[in-house]
């Protein structure tokens, strides 16, 4: 291990490694002991060579190492079995309940570049990092040996990808799937294309979400915007809403929520509706000159996909944010409950908030912060490594 090729980082640049931040810049580096293969495991050092931790080195990507461990380990199929078996002890100890689930998140489980979600008796994994793409067979053989799956897919499709040097890669990697997966969330099924649908398939982060956002829909005329495959929907219906409509401008997702709510007893509680939320809304909340809109829901779901992909784009990501709160608060009855997210890591919770407040202000409305939300404990947040939190909600009630 000691032939290992160091990294040196500058003088100042250590403290948040040793803090347990993963990633270490191309312009945090010193000096390279000897040129390293991309991919290839590095130990890196202080300046004044005191070793922080090994990790993969790419120098084709910004991110010039990802740290693994702050001491010397052999990165081998034991390795990535021990890492994985830590990260499940975790679930199993937070989501005792739940059979479908992210096992690996990444930087929250010290295995940066490195995603796994389990659907079921299928395992899902996502690639985003050169030094783990290469050792792609060790982590199949590890998964193999933990969970036993039907299958194992690859979704490695995202964009990112080509920042480390890689093309994006799918398919099956062992076993056999045909058709959707039936996913359990919280005793409800949900039909999942884990082959061919969005992300790795669901939402897995909502989870806990779903559930607790539910229990404001008792008798409640209910509006899922950004509705997806229905997961609030299909919640607040089982929990006793009067009536839920739910909102997606894919057709695809509209279907596949239809025959979710069928598949759960549950049809005659919903309607459906393929629109897009901003045209829906704006339409519904459009009045002549003197007239007032009139409030018809009593809990109302905002989950739309990130508006943001990187801070250039924050201004016209509050905008948007801004908007729909603006219209959702015209249609929320007073004693209502507004439950609201947002999934952009760019915009903080606190900046979130102010954009809902900035709205009730527009609108004349007092809001009542009843609930706060975060991902669902699968998806850990390790507060020194800022990337790891990005899921933020809050349900407010109207109060006049």
């Amino acid at each position: 291990m000691d032939s290992l090729p160091t990294v040196l980082l500058k003088p100042g640049e250590a403290g948040r490694v040793v803090a347990g931040h993963p990633w270490i810049y191309h312009g945090e580096i010193l000096r390279l002991t000897a040129p390293p293969a991309d991919g290839e495991l590095v130990q890196v050092k202080d300046h004044r060579q005191r070793l922080l931790g090994v990790g993969f080195f790419n120098s084709k990507s910004k991110i010039n190492v990802r740290v693994l461990s702050p001491e010397r380990v052999e990165v081998n199929q034991a390795f990535f079995e021990e890492r994985i078996r830590a990260a499940l002890v975790v679930r199993q100890r937070h989501l005792p309940r739940a059979t479908s689930f992210r096992v690996v998140n990444a930087e929250s489980d010290f295995l940066s570049g490195l995603i796994v979600d389990k659907y079921e008796d299928v395992l899902v994994v996502q690639i985003s990092s050169l030094g783990m793409d290469r050792r792609k067979m060790q982590i199949l053989a590890a998964l193999q040996t933990i969970f036993s799956p039907r299958a194992i897919l690859e979704r490695s499709d995202m964009a990112s990808r080509k920042f480390e040097g890689l093309e994006e890669s799918s398919g099956v990697l062992s076993g056999g799937l045909s058709g959707l997966v039936s996913v359990n969330l919280n005793g409800l099924k949900f039909e999942t294309d884990l082959v061919g649908g969005h992300k790795t398939g669901l939402y897995l982060d909502q989870q806990v979400n779903y559930q607790a956002v539910s229990s404001f829909a008792k008798g409640a005329q209910v509006l899922d915007c950004f509705s997806f495959l229905g997961g609030f929907g299909l919640h607040a219906a089982r929990a006793g809403a009067a009536h839920v409509h739910l909102l997606d401008q894919s057709a695809e997702a509209i279907a596949a929520s239809q025959r979710n709510a069928t598949a759960n007893g549950l049809a005659d509680q919903c309607s459906f509706e393929t629109i897009n939320v901003f045209d829906w809304l704006k339409a519904q909340t459009a009045v002549k000159p003197h007239e007032k809109v009139i409030p018809r829901f009593d809990l109302i779901i905002l989950d739309p996909p990130s508006f943001t992909r990187n801070r250039a784009s924050m201004p016209d990501a509050l905008r948007g944010y801004k908007e729909i709160h603006l219209r959702a608060l015209k249609l929320l009855r007073p004693g209502g409950t507004l439950a609201t997210f947002c999934c952009s890591h760019h915009v903080d919770a606190m900046t979130f908030q102010d954009v809902i407040l900035s709205a009730a202000y527009d609108t004349h409305r007092i809001l009542r912060r009843v609930a706060t939300y975060s991902q669902s404990p699968d998806h850990p947040v390790i507060p020194m490594i800022p990337e790891t939190e990005y899921l933020k909600g809050f349900a407010f009630e109207l109060v006049r």
